[in-house]
């Protein structure tokens, strides 16, 4: 099968959604079949406003249409709700050709916490993206409660992975620092809530990993605290892994895959409950959710690492990728003119 993944958030970005892309890609392909990402590399850009880390195609409708009639597809899968995700919406709807979406993010919560925008307002274009949508893929059950309230149809589950080989148990580094480690590992971004976490009176050390628009603030209001900035995975492994307790302050979250990722490191979880949280924390020993935080995460710290990585075990990646293909919708080869199979346009200067 011939899979086109249209997608806003793609490399050099790091985050959920871009390595949930990449490894369901790379298990579809090991399966056999052709699998090609549309993501803003492939396009001219310009950085997002108040995050200039990620950056937004312009006016991409032409050649994303153009692209995607030389490549054919047998199905189309539109990851995001960026110019991309509505570009190629608006090509699948022209020609009556079915399509798939995800709901990776909840922008609207995102859109509020930067600029205060009603969130009605924001749902209501979010629920317009994805009316169409032959199948919304989406992650956490209580995402899923959430979004049916709200007029969504035609919601399906779509499970996450981790991998249980680079996140792992390791032995702690006596001279990491003073013991318990709490850690916060992702984007570092207002809708994070990541200040909550370092404004707690904890004992110990605490950590954070990975870059963002709000590092450079942080790093200055908060002198106790050691930010490691964008990290490797082998590196984020070993963070992980020395950590006594990962603590995810995130209330605007659809899952956090950085939480299994701890999980499967030995690190028990702390955070609100809210979903994420209420859909990994589920089983006894793993961590702790609490309205207060502080409270989560004096109750995680004394979790049992041999539950938490049994209980990150049972997210597997295979079965992510097998609820992906199962949803996709089979488009009729009379669609596309008989054109010779070239080789797509390289990625458009930014």
């Amino acid at each position: 099968m011939r899979i086109a993944i249209v997608s806003d958030a793609w490399r050099p970005q790091i985050n959920g959604v871009v390595r949930t892309i990449e490894t369901v890609a790379q298990l579809l392909r090991a399966a056999g079949h052709d699998v090609e990402v549309f993501g803003p590399d492939r396009f001219r850009t310009l950085p997002c406003p108040t995050y200039p880390e990620i950056r937004l195609s312009l006016f991409p409708g032409a050649r994303l249409s153009h692209m995607l009639k030389l490549y054919a597809p047998d199905a189309i899968h539109l990851v995001t709700e960026g110019p991309l995700g509505w570009a190629a919406r608006s090509f699948c709807l022209a020609r009556n050709i079915p399509f798939t979406t995800a709901y990776h993010t909840r922008f609207p919560e995102y859109v509020h916490a930067r600029i205060r925008l009603p969130v009605s307002w924001s749902y209501a274009f979010v629920r317009r993206f994805h009316a169409p949508s032959a199948a919304v893929l989406v992650v956490a059950q209580s995402i899923r409660d959430e979004l049916a309230a709200r007029g969504f149809r035609n919601l399906v589950p779509w499970s996450r992975g981790v991998d249980i080989a680079a996140f792992r148990p390791r032995p702690h580094n006596p001279a990491a620092g003073e013991r318990p480690i709490w850690l916060y590992a992702g984007r570092v971004a207002i809708e994070k809530n990541i200040k909550a976490f370092l404004d707690l009176e904890l004992p110990g050390t605490k950590w954070v990993v990975g870059g963002g628009p709000q590092l450079k603030e942080l790093k200055r209001r908060y002198k106790d605290v050691r930010f490691f900035g964008s990290v490797d995975t082998e590196e984020l492994s070993e963070r992980y892994a020395e950590a006594d307790c990962f603590v995810f302050p995130s209330r605007t979250d659809t899952f956090g895959l950085v939480m299994v990722e701890a999980l499967a490191s030995g690190v028990p979880v702390a955070g609100y409950p809210v979903p994420g949280p209420m859909d990994v924390v589920t089983v006894p020993g793993v961590g702790a959710i609490d309205e207060d935080l502080r409270t989560a995460c004096l109750a995680a710290v004394n979790g049992d690492p041999e539950a938490c990585r049994r209980h990150a075990e049972t997210f597997t990646w295979e079965r992510c990728a097998t609820q992906f293909l199962d949803t996709l919708r089979p488009i009729a080869r009379s669609v596309w003119q008989p054109l010779k199979r070239r080789v797509l346009p390289d990625a458009a200067a930014s």
